[in-house]
């Protein structure tokens, strides 16, 4: 699951993945995927990463350390835009509430039966979401001069 903001400051999910198990070619096309969409990865991501994938997945960290450069330009945003990159609070958040949804199936059947079980939690997790993120105003006028060609007022 990756989620990312709006420019009105909301959470807004942005892919969910399935794979029969967690390969390097599993992670490998997620990122693609993302990074294919403009978006970038965290550091803390690929620490983590690193830390809990290494041993079995050399393969895929390799690739990330290749792709360092690109990476790390996270690092030259101001504090407020880093803390919503590589927080994880955001997913923990609703991916408890897409628990609530599925806490009384012991397994899935196909990858549809999934996608079927979460999309109506998705459906209301978004829903309910109507406050932007705190401090959304200085964010906004961060990544406004961050990025003049990209967000318009």
């Amino acid at each position: 699951m990756a989620v990312g903001l709006r420019q009105d400051g909301k959470k807004e999910v942005l892919g969910m993945w399935l794979g029969k198990n967690e390969s390097a070619a599993f992670w490998m096309s997620v990122m693609t995927d993302l990074k294919t969409r403009g978006v970038r990865a965290a550091q803390a991501a690929l620490e983590d990463f690193k830390t809990n994938r290494n041993s079995k997945y050399s393969y895929a960290v390799q690739s990330w350390y290749k792709n360092w450069e690109e990476l790390t330009v996270f690092l030259d945003f101001p504090v407020e835009i880093r803390k919503i990159i590589y927080t994880t609070n955001i997913i923990e958040n609703l991916n408890g509430k897409i628990r609530k949804y599925t806490k009384n199936k012991l397994s899935f059947p196909t990858d549809d039966a999934v996608k079927k079980s979460v999309y109506p939690a998705l459906n209301e997790v978004t829903k309910n979401r109507t406050q932007p993120i705190r401090s959304w105003g200085i964010i906004l006028n961060q990544f406004m001069t961050i990025f003049t060609d990209r967000i318009k007022p």
